[in-house]
């Protein structure tokens, strides 16, 4: 089949953003179907495409897969009303391509939810098969965190999200709590497949060489955070940690923070005022493929997310399934379908959300804990019987599958009333 698949932030493994779309957009090639990737500029990826644009758009193969890249750059630390405009741009572009491109099956993955646009428009005028990947569950996290209030905009929305799940044939949650949120919707809920975040355990392998960041010696315990530094992620919770470990004088710990967002310049900014550069280090975003070095060096990964209970089952993280398949014992401060992972597994501690002393006492404790190399085996092994690429990318293959056998009974890709 000929897949059309739109993504705004897609990236290659040479960018420091997730790389979900470009495995998955392999796994589909290898099955021998054709994609078009159709994306934006993510400042954070890399599409593989080098060429200038012109008329605002560039394309080409990047590892088989025929990207169509839009000149619109993105960025986390964009504002909202910016990053608004971005998504509608890239989804009004992304319409056209969906009616006049060649194609069997179309493919829409959030974020944002406005990536469904072009599926949805592709679905009634085209009348094709559409398949929508939900990575979060919109407006219910915009509302919860309070990012969003103007009722106009959140009803607008919901009709978004409404119709989009309407008009999709198959529909893809990354968690529970997402699968849960969409089958409120669906009369079918076979149509609804759970397929998280998976390990690369290709790329963190152990087999790159080793590095640690300028400020952090080979004797220092080294726990990481790696992503986004927005206000969804929480990282305040990992400064009040830090100065609980200043005020009881721990040393030979340091807590790591790759990445960038727009909350990162309010965070350097209060660790160096309460002189907490000795623990806390910042450190620019890093392709995956750097990126595995800095973890086959660490000794801990954080898993951090703001106080929202909608997250503790409405998320899938990149970066936990990253460390999983790194083998590092992961710290989490919320509770939820990642902790029920950690605890049911024993691979790393939950602590409860903004208990700082907790936070704090559970870093002491990893550091100290003779037994932590059976953690970081427990956490390898998770990685290798659950949350495999390799095995998450066959039942995301199951979801074309399906479509491909109604296309062939002459069905036109719908086999259920949703």
């Amino acid at each position: 089949m000929q897949i059309l698949y739109f993504h705004q932030h897609f990236s290659t493994p040479q960018g420091s953003a997730g790389t979900r779309s470009y495995e998955m957009a392999k796994h589909l090639l290898s099955a021998g179907h054709q994609v078009t990737m159709v994306c934006g500029s993510y400042v954070s990826g890399k599409t593989g495409l080098i060429a200038p644009f012109e008329r605002g758009r560039r394309e080409g193969v990047v590892d088989g897969i025929r990207v169509i890249e839009f000149d619109l750059a993105y960025e986390n630390k964009d504002g909202f009303l910016k990053r608004t405009w971005s998504f509608l741009k890239f989804a009004m572009r992304s319409i056209f391509v969906a009616l006049k491109e060649p194609t069997d099956v179309v493919f829409a993955t959030t974020t944002p939810l406005t990536s469904g646009i072009p599926g949805i428009f592709a679905k009634w005028l085209r009348r094709k098969p559409f398949v929508f990947e939900v990575r979060d569950l919109w407006p219910e996290l915009p509302r919860a965190m309070g990012v969003i209030t103007n009722p106009i905009v959140l009803g607008a929305m919901s009709v978004l999200e409404w119709a989009s799940y309407k008009s999709a044939d198959r529909l893809i949650g990354l968690s529970p709590g997402i699968v849960e949120g969409i089958t409120r919707y669906v009369s079918d809920t076979r149509n609804v497949a759970l397929v998280p975040n998976g390990c690369d355990l290709k790329l963190f392998n152990g087999t790159v060489k080793p590095w640690r960041p300028d400020g952090v010696s080979c004797n220092d315990f080294m726990a990481i955070f790696t992503g986004t530094h927005g206000k969804a992620n929480g990282l305040d919770a990992v400064v009040n940690a830090a100065a609980v470990l200043k005020k009881c004088n721990i040393s030979g710990l340091k807590l790591v923070l790759i990445g960038d967002g727009v909350e990162k310049n309010a965070l350097i900014k209060r660790v160096e005022s309460e002189s907490l550069g000795s623990i806390i280090i910042f450190h620019k975003p890093v392709p995956k493929t750097k990126l595995a070095g800095l973890m086959a060096s660490a000794d801990a990964g954080l898993q951090v997310l703001a106080n929202v209970p909608a997250f503790y089952y409405g998320t899938s993280p990149n970066k936990f399934f990253d460390y999983l398949s790194a083998g590092l014992p992961v710290i989490t401060n919320y509770p939820g379908w990642i902790a029920d992972n950690i605890r049911d597994h024993d691979c790393g501690i939950s602590v409860p959300p903004e208990d700082a002393v907790a936070f704090a006492n559970a870093l002491i404790e990893m550091k100290n804990d003779t037994n932590r190399l059976v953690k970081s085996e427990n956490a390898r092994m998770l990685a290798n019987t659950k949350y495999s690429r390799e095995m998450l990318g066959k039942l995301f293959l199951e979801q074309f599958d399906q479509i491909d056998l109604n296309l062939k009974k002459g069905a036109g890709g719908k086999s259920n009333d949703i």
